[in-house]
């Protein structure tokens, strides 16, 4: 049997790779297993690299391959021409030598931030509207599907893990540099130009933040800054190593936090630290699944101490390498950012536009 993996193709639509199964009838739970082989098969240089076609297996798995394509297939190709159409107008005053990549980079912000009127004739308009940010679940608690990119594409409603990931998609679809950028609980682009540097670009509202909204948020200490937790740009092999991350939740949800049988989520965060040892929220998963393990022998053999299952080496080794995650995540400076203190930092770019937003960038028309 086939399992069908759905994929936006280089440039133009979704088509479908094949991974080839022995057995007859594969469980979502072997789906996630391929997915991660074929993810891990781009890391180790095998299959091509591309952060587009690992977050569509990613999300595809976790619906159990029924991702809907036709759809994503036409809002994807709308979102490819807009940004072509955007990239030969006068778009922006820019006169760089990196002229084109800016200029791409500001069509794509414009596609996904702002309203756009396409005359159709001389008195009918196609009407793009931006995407927006979707306040309800917005880190995918209650509901995981609400992180995915084809989530957004479909509803054009999105969060900080969505927005950014389209984002850096349509980048690299145009071979455009784009770099992915962690603070705590959010996901950022991190952008270059010759003429202002290093910037900053914020989808949920539309903005070009400074550096110092993002210590603003009263989480981000010099330590996590100087380790790399936070504010330091991801490689493209990265970004597709946190695919894998975001593979591991994904099976979380599914299968619950107390699944009996941790293993896929260790590997799949021992791959993303393989590839990005500063990755927070991969060393957090990975210490949280071996807490939920320990926790559930504990409460199925009726122990109040960890110590009396320390009989089993692999247990005991298991605890002891828990507790030196949590450890180095501490002195790594990281710290957990509550969801309403979230959503206030967020708030912060509308309520203080001048204080946060970067000056420099203000050279769109």
């Amino acid at each position: 049997m086939k399992i069908k993996i759905f994929l936006i193709a280089a440039g133009l639509l979704l088509n479908n790779i094949t991974i080839k199964s022995q057995e007859n009838n594969l469980s979502v739970h072997n789906v996630f297993l391929q997915s991660y082989d074929y993810i891990n098969g781009m890391l180790t240089d095998s299959i091509p690299l591309s952060f587009k076609n690992a977050v569509f297996i990613t999300e595809d798995a976790y619906y159990g391959e029924s991702l809907e394509t036709d759809t994503l297939n036409q809002k994807y190709e709308i979102l490819l021409n807009l940004i072509e159409n955007l990239s030969k107008s006068d778009l922006i005053t820019y006169t760089g030598n990196d002229k084109d990549v800016i200029i791409k980079h500001a069509a794509i912000f414009k596609v996904l931030t702002d309203t756009i009127l396409i005359p159709l004739d001389s008195t009918h308009y196609f009407i793009h509207k931006p995407y927006t940010y979707d306040f309800d679940d917005p880190l995918g608690q209650n509901d995981w599907s609400k992180m995915f990119m084809t989530k957004l594409l479909k509803t054009g409603k999105g969060n900080c893990h969505s927005l950014p990931y389209l984002y850096k998609i349509l980048a690299d679809e145009f071979k455009i540099p784009c770099n992915l950028a962690f603070a705590p609980n959010h996901i950022y682009i991190k952008l270059f130009s010759e003429k202002t540097g290093w910037y900053n670009t914020e989808l949920t509202n539309g903005s070009f933040p400074i550096d110092a909204w993002i210590i603003a948020s009263g989480y981000v200490t010099i330590d996590a800054i100087r380790n790399g937790l936070y504010m330091d740009t991801l490689s493209n092999k990265q970004a597709v190593a946190n695919c894998l991350l975001d593979l591991a939740l994904g099976y979380q949800h599914k299968y619950g936090k107390d699944n009996p049988d941790p293993e896929f989520v260790i590997k799949c965060c021992n791959t993303v630290l393989q590839f990005h040892p500063a990755n927070a929220n991969a060393i957090l998963t990975k210490a949280e699944a071996q807490k939920h393990y320990i926790h559930s022998l504990m409460k199925e053999r009726k122990l109040k101490k960890p110590d009396a299952l320390f009989s089993d080496p692999a247990i005991k080794e298991m605890y002891v390498e828990m507790e030196s995650l949590y450890i180095k995540l501490h002195k790594s400076g990281y710290r957990q950012m509550p969801e309403e203190m979230y959503m206030q930092w967020l708030d912060m770019l509308n309520k203080e536009p001048d204080k946060y937003t970067n000056e420099r960038m203000k050279i769109t028309k």
